[in-house]
């Protein structure tokens, strides 16, 4: 992991430029090793002048800029990452990590020890993770008691001498510049134990370890032979480690059943110190098969002080956890609706709550409803068209319960009803909310006797674990055939990249 190199440059909206360039360094070292990885892929690292203007390009940071570019506007294009291509000399530079903060631009080229054709996936290259613990370093120094542009001046022309002692050639040993500071003040003084950038203090009371993970399952179901249903699962390992010492150092493993479904695209915080190569190769976009890595998942790394997300994951759980089937017809002012529900035989029929919500848009109030349901009960809600099917904490014995009703509809008023512009007519959905306490889809858990801690006094080790329903959809199997149900499935599930490193 090494950095090819690095920039500063300050924002200056209405110059001509639009920028200026306050600090680069380049390691010539690392450049040779990256046109050897990168082969017939390598391009140069620009001078300053066009890497400053094609920055800023990329950034939508120039005065001028006004018209729609196809190869960076198009919503294909869209960025969450930080990560961008630059087009300089012919070429395009990437990965190039870069973002704005108080006026200040932070950037830098990680070394990719491959070839950049076809593009690897960003969380196989670990020097994206440094390049964003580096740059994160050196604006946490810039901007730690700074009062006036004098003080960031002089920290500016501290920042040579720094890197040598930080990262040199290219390799962050420390991205704290505070403590290459002082190495070079007070060479002769010896340090205690360095603190980690992410740590700002130490704890001091009874030792504590607390392990929650969340899991939360998206599903499309439609009903249709020509439409394949969806499902997916994503989850959330959170800790608080209340410990002493100034870094202390924690071992968590995450085991899973006999039957349990592998663990893939792992994405962990920037504590962690190491991770199991084979961790780093389970995808979701390669096929499974019995030959994939099922655990146990160990993840060793130093704590920060507050509450944080230890990794995130995903997982190809092999059904969603409960089958529907919604059926609903126009008669005039009425519809006639049908829902069908089945709890999967393998999961906990034990809820903190499950109801299902069936929303009615572009119509008028609810005026009369006439229904049957074989288990739980119905809740009307009239001027917002919507009814609500409270299932309760557990399905019956036959995990199969049934809702069928006639729904009629008052005069529309405009101000007051719900409003969709994706369902109009037949095109309607019902929505399902539940919560699983003690449970996730995937049998992953944290055993709190495989819990490892290195530090002062034996801690209590707490594990929690729950399923949460997330954008879980049931549409209407008599509904016309949809524009685009992937379109939409996106527009429902907001998905975000999380700013964590896969090592």
């Amino acid at each position: 992991m090494a950095q090819r190199a690095v920039w500063l440059i300050s924002h200056e909206p209405g110059t001509p430029l639009c920028g200026t360039v306050r600090f680069s360094r380049r390691y010539p070292t690392v450049e040779k090793r990256a046109r050897v990885f990168n082969g017939t892929s390598y391009v140069p690292i620009p001078e300053d002048g066009p890497f400053l203007k094609a920055l800023l390009f990329e950034l939508r940071l120039l005065d001028d800029d006004k018209d729609f570019v196809e190869s960076r506007d198009s919503c294909s294009h869209i960025n969450k990452t930080s990560v961008y291509g630059l087009l300089v000399g012919g070429g395009e530079l990437w990965p190039v990590v870069a973002f704005l903060k108080n006026n200040m631009i932070y950037a830098c080229v990680p070394l990719v020890e491959q070839t950049l054709s076809p593009r690897p996936p960003l969380i196989s290259i670990s020097g994206i993770s440094q390049s964003f613990e580096l740059l994160f370093g050196i604006q946490d120094f810039l901007h730690l008691g700074q009062k006036n542009d004098t003080e960031l001046n002089t920290k500016l022309n501290q920042l040579p001498d720094l890197l040598l002692q930080a990262c040199p050639f290219g390799t962050l040993l420390d991205a704290n510049l505070q403590n290459s500071l002082d190495s070079i003040n007070f060479a002769s003084v010896t340090h205690p134990q360095k603190q980690p950038a992410w740590k700002v203090g130490t704890y001091k009371g009874k030792p504590q370890v607390s392990i929650s993970i969340t899991e939360k399952v998206k599903s499309m179901q439609y009903d249709k032979q020509d439409i394949a249903d969806t499902w997916q699962v994503v989850g959330a390992v959170t800790c608080k480690c209340d410990l002493e010492g100034i870094m202390p150092n924690v071992t968590i493993s995450l085991s899973l059943p006999t039957n349990g479904s592998p663990l893939q695209d792992i994405l962990v915080h920037p504590c962690v110190t190491s991770l199991d190569s084979a961790i780093l190769t389970s995808s979701s976009i390669d096929a499974m098969d019995d030959s994939a890595f099922s655990g146990p998942y160990k993840f060793p790394f130093t704590p920060p002080l507050e509450s944080f997300n230890l990794c995130y994951y995903t997982s190809q759980v092999p059904v969603p956890p409960i089958l529907g089937f919604y059926q609903m017809k126009e008669e005039e002012i009425q519809v006639k609706i049908t829902v069908n529900l089945k709890l999967h035989e393998s999961v906990k029929n034990n809820f903190e709550f499950c109801e299902a919500r069936i929303p009615f848009y572009n119509r008028g109030p609810i005026t009369h409803v006439e229904y049957k349901v074989s288990f739980g009960q119905l809740e009307v809600f009239r001027e917002k068209s919507l009814l609500i099917w409270i299932i309760g904490q557990k399905f019956p014995k036959s995990m199969e319960i049934s809702l069928s009703g006639t729904v009629t509809f008052g005069a529309k008023s405009h101000e007051k009803q719900p409003f969709d512009e994706i369902c109009i007519g037949g095109t309607a959905y019902l929505k399902l909310h539940f919560k699983i306490l003690d449970y996730t889809l995937t049998g992953c858990y944290a055993d709190q006797h495989s819990v490892q801690v290195f530090a002062s006094g034996k801690p209590k080790i707490n594990t929690h674990r729950k399923l949460i329903s997330s954008d879980y959809y049931i549409w209407n199997s008599k509904a016309p055939a949809p524009i685009t149900y992937g379109s939409l499935l996106l527009s429902l599930s907001s998905w975000t990249l999380w700013p964590f490193k896969k090592r």
